[in-house]
């Protein structure tokens, strides 16, 4: 048996017809989920009820229940839903992995989608922050601040790093944790949510986009006073007409080392050619002009390996990394959500670039 289809552990099921919580033995077999009571800690057996998963929709996280933040909704065929609560958010994850993965289990494309799923961020090439923050904003839907505690202060009006991956996912602004912990990132990156208390201010320090929203219920945020990013008197990217003027062969969110900071930023990324240029875009403004750019002639670029940290790179980086080096010796360190996105940047660099020269 593979570990994913004999999972199992103690869950607090909801029963679904009086919604009351017992405490119950649950086992992963290939398409069923089974569950025993418990009685003295051990399972009684034979089995008290089973869940066929075939065709069953899963939701997690699911907030119906705003004091249960771990809990997974199943619904079945027939529409029976099924309230399952984990004991922590790792465990409640894992076990939403692998029954997505079995419900998939007759289609194995799915499950290796899934796998990827766990581990890049895949946004959408137009994502609006503005609309985002809008929503966060909005008095029935958008998120909940109230005064947390941390290492003995309290600080008024703020929500967990952890509820705010939980909101972007139950909003379909984000389909993976770790997708809702760079759009997270990128909130606060420019300057829309600012870090509070001693655990988030920590992580940011480490420069390592994923680590700084801390998908844990430690991390403390607020919304930053300036709702609406006052423009930086830095000095204007003068821009032709003719950089612009090539047409758009490829694009999409890739994360760049800043010059300055070192610090990782999303940003959308337009390949163009005739004239080659590869321009990047700020998902926080809303006038649709690159903040920065160069052109691709004479320019180098290459793999970084995945052992260890680069010369040059700060932070703690998740790998898929690439370098680009300008005909004027100005280094850009980039890095994409998986290896077969940076293999496909790479080379649709290297092909502009040839017929630049």
């Amino acid at each position: 048996e593979s570990p994913a289809r004999t999972r199992q552990t103690t869950m607090m099921a909801a029963g679904h017809i009086v919604h009351n919580w017992k405490a119950r033995w649950f086992i992963l077999r290939q398409n069923t989920l089974v569950y025993y009571k418990l009685e003295g800690g051990r399972k009684v057996t034979p089995p008290k009820g089973r869940i066929l998963l075939d065709g069953c929709t899963i939701t997690c996280p699911c907030l119906e229940y705003e004091n249960r933040p771990l809990l997974i909704k199943l619904k079945t065929r027939t529409s029976t839903e099924y309230f399952l609560e984990a004991s922590s958010r790792e465990e409640r994850d894992a076990w939403a992995f692998e029954i997505t993965g079995a419900i998939h289990a007759g289609q194995p494309g799915k499950v290796q989608q899934l796998h990827v799923l766990k581990n890049s961020f895949k946004l959408p090439p137009h994502i609006s922050l503005h609309r985002i923050v809008d929503k966060m904003h909005d008095s029935s839907s958008g998120i909940r601040s109230s005064p947390n505690m941390e290492q003995g202060s309290t600080y008024k009006k703020t929500f967990l790093g952890s509820s705010l991956v939980d909101w972007l996912i139950s909003n379909s602004f984000a389909a993976s944790r770790l997708e809702a912990v760079t759009l997270a990132s990128m909130l606060m990156e420019e300057n829309f949510l600012r870090p509070v208390g001693v655990r988030s201010m920590g992580a940011i320090r480490s420069g390592d986009l994923a680590e700084q929203f801390l998908d844990d219920s430690t991390a403390l945020y607020t919304f930053a006073e300036s709702f609406k990013k006052k423009m930086s008197p830095k000095e204007e990217i003068s821009l032709s007409t003719m950089e612009l003027s090539g047409m758009v062969v490829k694009q999409g969110y890739l994360a760049k080392q800043g010059h300055k900071r070192k610090n990782w930023k999303v940003r959308r990324f337009v390949l163009r050619k005739d004239p080659a240029f590869l321009h990047y875009y700020d998902p926080s403004k809303e006038e649709n002009r690159p903040v920065g750019g160069f052109s691709l002639r004479g320019s180098l670029v290459s793999a970084l390996e995945d052992n260890g940290v680069p010369t040059g790179v700060k932070g703690n980086v998740q790998g898929n990394l690439f370098k680009v080096i300008t005909k004027d010796d100005k280094h850009y360190y980039i890095q994409a959500s998986s290896k077969a996105e940076r293999a496909e940047w790479i080379e649709a660099i290297k092909k502009k670039r040839k017929t630049e020269k």
